[in-house]
């Protein structure tokens, strides 16, 4: 029986929640990010990519190619209600569901009635998804997870369609071959370097010369490029937290030695998000003090597994939290809204050319022991 699998994803999601809240913002070019010039675009509207902006891009840039962009900051927690929302939808009207990230879902219809009565299936939860949450979906139907994402990127926003059985490798020939997903801006240039501008290309070429080029990666390239793409849908569950917390053998108010163990737990929690395939998108800090009274600070953030974004962020909640300057008993640190998605890095400027050393320390991790390496902090006599 052949595969029947759908991508939705969200329109210009960050965006499209900004508008239901401020119809002021519709028609009109919207970023979503950091407000000042240091900051990044993590997301902007249709209007605003005509201007040639995009994810990632440093704010100063985006403001000078267009100076009547309308910024706001991000409201995570307002954009994780949306999400959860539309998941509802969809988990309530599909048999297998995964949430790829906040935004993004793919769904394994097979077997429901025929191939074009999926795609029926799938116009109507789209109008539900719609009718629901006000927010626009696109989607793309195929036999794999690969062409159905292509399907779905090539028609935004608001629109669908389908890539009949047989027809994947021939849909996929005459794009480009940034138009593949896990084709980043360097692997294009690399691959334009070797006169290969086109998926078709990419497809025709000898497997075993892309190995020898990519490694494994290479092989990858080769199926996908030819709309081959055996990855199952991971059915959807949502994720317990992930949790590390101290007690200390003596009650401290060290404020050094606090911030040390805080940022080693959540070092060590990031590594196992990305160990698991998840990020982050709910930072929570627990504090018990000596008379074991108990308290936790929240904030719902964008999805992350990044130690150089979720540090400073905890690190933020435990001084708001910490105003007793009593002794301490317990630390402890909780992640919360995990979503699959380690590419969400990608959102964030630098990430590009932090993800190696992540991939380097994580290996250092695997073979000696979570405790291998870390970041370097001042040394204390206390010991939990």
């Amino acid at each position: 029986m052949e595969r029947a699998i759908v991508h939705m994803d969200l329109d210009c999601f960050f965006v499209s929640v900004e508008r239901l809240r401020n119809s002021q913002l519709n028609n009109k070019p919207v970023i979503v990010g950091g407000m000042s010039d240091r900051g990044v675009v993590s997301a902007c509207s249709y209007e605003a990519r005509r201007f040639g902006i995009h994810s990632a891009m440093p704010m100063r840039m985006a403001r000078h190619l267009c100076p009547e962009a309308i910024i706001v900051r991000g409201d995570y927690e307002s954009y994780s209600q949306y999400s959860d929302m539309v998941t509802e939808v969809i988990v309530s009207n599909a048999p297998l569901v995964e949430k790829a990230s906040v935004d993004e879902f793919y769904l394994d219809m097979t077997g429901m009635e025929k191939f074009f009565g999926t795609f029926s299936y799938a116009q109507k939860l789209r109008k539900t998804i719609i009718k629901e949450t006000g927010l626009s979906i696109s989607f793309g139907l195929s036999t794999n997870k690969t062409v159905s994402k292509v399907i779905t990127n090539e028609v935004k926003p608001a629109n669908f369609d389908l890539v009949h059985i047989g027809a994947e490798k021939g849909y996929l020939a005459p794009l480009n071959i940034n138009k593949l997903p896990m084709v980043g801006e360097v692997t294009a240039q690399t691959l334009r370097n070797m006169g290969i501008s086109k998926v078709g290309t990419l497809g025709e070429m000898p497997f075993k010369v892309l190995e020898r080029t990519f490694g494994k990666m290479g092989k990858v390239l080769w199926e996908k490029a030819n709309g081959i793409d055996l990855t199952p849908v991971i059915p959807y569950s949502e994720p317990k937290s992930m949790s590390k917390e101290v007690t200390f053998q003596q009650d401290t108010t060290d404020i050094i030695y606090l911030r040390s163990v805080i940022i080693r737990l959540t070092e060590q929690l990031s590594y196992e998000l990305r160990q698991e395939g998840y990020c982050t998108a709910c930072v929570t800090v627990k504090l018990r003090y000596s008379n074991f009274d108990t308290h936790s600070k929240q904030i719902v953030i964008a999805s992350t597994s990044a130690d150089h974004i979720l540090i400073p962020l905890i690190l933020q909640l435990f001084e708001q939290l910490y105003e007793k300057r009593l002794l301490i008993r317990l630390v402890g640190v909780r992640f919360t809204k995990l979503v699959r998605g380690v590419q969400q890095l990608s959102l964030f400027d630098q990430s590009a050319k932090i993800a190696p050393l992540y991939t380097a320390m994580d290996n250092i991790r695997s073979r000696y022991g979570i405790k291998a390496v870390g970041r370097a902090m001042g040394q204390s006599p206390k010991r939990e």
